[in-house]
């Protein structure tokens, strides 16, 4: 017997994707699926999209929301109330799932009755192009990670490495955790993963592609990805870990430390980010100072990191001088390896 998935899909707006996404979902071989798609009031045309899918097939069911509910709410309604079936995903309707993708999240689930959150590898693909060729020819590997362990991880490194439309969960461990957090409005994806890990292990599918993410302008995360990235997602994360170490403050006996380490770590990247508008000769000071006001904020002594000096010199430089100290970290090549070496890193250990 085929194990059942299933997958609610928010839409708000986005009614010209739904049909990939909803396609790619009712596609997958190996797993019964249901489909449920909650339009939150878009009124562009969106719900006549999902209804005609419904139409087509059985096995896909609309509801409309008469008023906006706004994500968070419409994210708990798909991934905790509706789902029954034994693993579920919430998959946002402009991303789309790989061919397979579901059948291997759930045989690790079913080889390991201890993980109760499994992701894997992504592949971007932009606006109204056709979906890419997916890596999916290998053979997958798994990695399961003691829940605990892979927390520390996320909460040391302050880092989000769960891609949503990959995110296959055990219905009874999500209903165990309960719903999306409204105090982590951008984040509450990342601080949702970080409550699975207290309760259960989190298992990684590698060598293949789970999923995929649309690139387009009208992305939740589009506000993001701006020249003032690091000053709007810096107190989001801030807000997601800081409510993962207060749920773990009972099963976390060095939960004091690892919020200590997490607060450094996000109050160097800010550092780090004000810094690097000097190496680029475009500084932005009310940027910059909130970005420093975020560090003193969330560390005891912004002044005890190195990240901090760096900063000082650069500022008695200037933007015209002090491109000069630019090394390769702070380059476009040099992000290019990095960013190489964390993708060779995430594919391999699934952390």
């Amino acid at each position: 017997m085929s194990p059942a998935v299933d997958v609610a899909v928010p839409c708000y707006k986005y009614g010209k994707m739904l049909p990939t996404a909803v396609r790619s979902i009712l596609d997958q071989e190996g797993v019964d699926v249901r489909v449920l798609v909650i339009d939150d009031s878009s009124g562009d045309g969106s719900a006549d999209v999902a209804h005609r899918l419904a139409a087509e097939d059985d096995r896909v069911t609309v509801r409309v929301h008469e008023q906006n509910r706004g994500h968070i709410a419409t994210f708990t309604e798909g991934a905790v109330e509706w789902p029954e079936a034994a693993y579920g995903l919430l998959i946002s309707a402009d991303d789309a799932l790989t061919p397979g993708a579901l059948a291997r999240a759930t045989a690790l689930m079913e080889a390991h009755p201890s993980v109760g959150l499994v992701y894997g590898n992504v592949k971007t693909f932009h606006d109204d192009e056709p979906l890419p060729p997916a890596d999916i020819a290998a053979d997958p590997n798994w990695a399961v990670h003691e829940g605990h362990t892979w927390l520390r991880r996320r909460l040391v490194h302050a880092d989000n490495v769960v891609s949503t439309p990959t995110a296959v969960f055990r219905t009874a461990v999500q209903r165990a955790v309960g719903g999306y957090n409204p105090e982590t409005y951008h984040t509450s994806d990342f601080e949702m993963w970080m409550r699975f890990a207290l309760v259960a292990d989190i298992g990684f599918v590698g060598g293949v592609d789970q999923g995929y993410i649309r690139v387009h302008g009208s992305n939740m995360s589009a506000p993001f990805e701006r020249e003032d990235a690091g000053v709007r997602a810096l107190p989001q994360r801030l807000a997601a870990l800081l409510s993962a170490v207060d749920h773990g403050r009972d099963t976390l006996p060095d939960a004091a430390d690892l919020e200590r380490r997490m607060r450094r770590t996000l109050a160097k990247e800010a550092l780090v980010l004000a810094g690097r508008s000097y190496d680029k000769g475009r500084v932005d000071e009310r940027i910059n100072a909130q970005l420093v006001a975020f560090a003193t904020e969330v560390v005891d002594d912004v002044t005890t990191l190195p990240q901090w000096r760096s900063l000082r010199v650069r500022q008695a430089l200037g933007p015209r001088f002090a491109p000069a100290l630019s090394p390769l970290v702070v380059t476009a090549a040099g992000r290019r390896v990095r960013q190489a070496w964390r993708d060779r890193r995430l594919r391999l250990e699934g952390v």
